[in-house]
């Protein structure tokens, strides 16, 4: 068991852009897509994952961040609890006994559904498990029961695969990512939020009727309505509170509308290496199984980010984040080391709502103050991981927290749940496994529907 697991551990220490094109190239060969083509398609993958990767790193990352820290040293802003971002949160996650198998758990869970036609997802993003173990993880500390904490990331895996799979038909038309869903433990998690808040709006007149979208902003301002120079203007307004000078406040304007421009164009290049192994999936599936429906490949939603709306409902909220951080009663946490991950809270939310930027920006401002509490919540829990895994501690930090997945609601809800011991464990398994069999019966319904469109053989 040691054996294997350092295995898998190997594999993940690879990285996403070394990882992908194996990954792809092995699906490619196995759905007989051919070595050369699949070779070829798995090499632009990871070119592809690693173009967004510098463009986020690079420019997001690198730019915004910092323009947030000086509004908070500008501003005299501190709160106790510390924001460490993603990176910390993984690295926590997978340092965690349920860290160490979640891995090879996670694939027979999703070969499992797969079997039993629960899932329409070939989940092949492995090395975001760790949102599924970062669950697991919180909960073995909650009932100090390590199966229970087993139990809570394949129950957290199960809802992620349905709402991925239920999501993919707006992702397909809206982010233009054919024959792909987001099985993400983070962005998927706010797709029943978005949809409840969506179907809410829909009922209040007046309101239900405002609809503000890049091709309504392009056609009323032309030129100045294109999404890199929307970018640079919500640079230069960030750049303008954080009190930089005039060099600075250009130089963040232009690496905010750089990276409008440029991960749609690197999101389009992973999507060219992948196409054809997607295809092959499909025809491959379909042909030896029946009542399929359409096969998705699962990817991380680093490829969605790129929707102008989602970035730009981002950079709205981030300097606005800080404030409600400062204002809200009962938070504790600072936000700051994931600030560059808020895209990826909008990622479905922005094609569920249509991409209509108002109700993209009434969710997101509900999910963040809710997200700030929770994370609040969260944060002992986080920080007795942390220190499980002998986890550096920044420095002053009584306790740490993260947006991505300390303010994750699923994560909270499966843990906080349980909390009730037994009880909230069965709850838990039982939704999951009841959504798992409605999710069989809506793939059953559409592979018959596809049949007699004569989509499906």
């Amino acid at each position: 068991m040691d054996t294997i697991i350092k295995v898998f551990q190997f594999i993940q220490g690879l990285g996403v852009s070394v990882v992908m094109p194996i990954v792809i190239f092995i699906l490619g060969c196995a759905f007989r897509t051919g070595v050369g083509k699949s070779l070829r398609a798995g090499l632009t993958v990871g070119v592809g994952f690693i173009g967004l990767n510098l463009v986020i790193n690079s420019l997001l990352g690198t730019s915004l961040s910092p323009a947030v820290q000086a509004m908070v040293d500008r501003y005299g802003l501190s709160l106790s609890t510390i924001d460490v971002g993603w990176p910390a949160s993984a690295a926590i996650a997978m340092g965690s006994t349920v860290g160490l198998i979640i891995i090879p758990l996670g694939l027979l869970v999703n070969i499992l559904m797969l079997l039993t036609n629960t899932t329409q997802t070939v989940d092949v993003d492995i090395w975001d498990y760790w949102h599924f173990a970062f669950t697991g993880a919180l909960v073995a500390i909650v009932t100090d029961t390590l199966w229970l904490g087993i139990v809570a990331a394949v129950v957290n895996m199960i809802i992620i695969m349905v709402l991925g799979d239920v999501t993919a038909p707006e992702v397909e038309k809206s982010l233009d990512l054919p024959g792909v869903s987001l099985p993400h433990g983070f962005t998927t998690a706010y797709a029943p939020i978005a949809m409840v808040i969506n179907k809410l709006i829909d009922m209040i007149p007046g309101v239900r009727d405002i609809d503000i979208n890049m091709d309504t902003v392009q056609k009323r301002f032309g030129v100045f309505g294109e999404p890199i120079l929307v970018g640079t203007f919500l640079g230069v307004i960030i750049g303008i509170i954080a009190g930089y000078n005039v060099t600075e406040v250009l130089t963040l304007g232009v690496s905010l509308g750089a990276v409008l421009v440029l991960i749609p164009k690197m999101a389009a290049l992973l999507m060219e290496g992948l196409i054809p192994i997607s295809d092959a999936a499909s025809d491959f599936i379909q042909k030896r199984f029946q009542n399929r429906g359409k096969i998705y490949i699962g990817l991380d939603s680093a490829v969605g980010v790129g929707h102008p709306v989602t970035l730009a409902i981002s950079f709205i909220l981030v300097p606005l984040l800080i404030f409600l951080a400062v204002v809200l009663p009962g938070n504790t946490v600072m936000p700051f080391a994931d600030l560059a991950v808020i895209p990826w809270m909008f990622v479905l939310i922005t094609p569920i709502v249509k991409e209509n930027g108002f109700r993209g920006l009434i969710v997101g401002l509900i999910v963040l103050v809710f997200g700030l509490w929770i994370a609040t919540d969260l944060a002992p829990m986080i920080t007795t991981a942390a220190n499980n895994v002998n986890f550096q501690m920044p420095e002053g930090a009584s306790q740490i927290s993260s947006i991505c997945d300390g303010a994750n609601p699923l994560t909270w809800a499966i843990v906080r749940l349980n909390g009730f011991g037994y009880i909230g464990t069965g709850i838990g398994a039982v939704v999951a496994v009841a959504m798992a069999i409605w999710n069989r019966n809506r793939i059953k319904k559409e592979a018959a529907q596809l049949h007699d469109e004569g989509e499906v053989a």
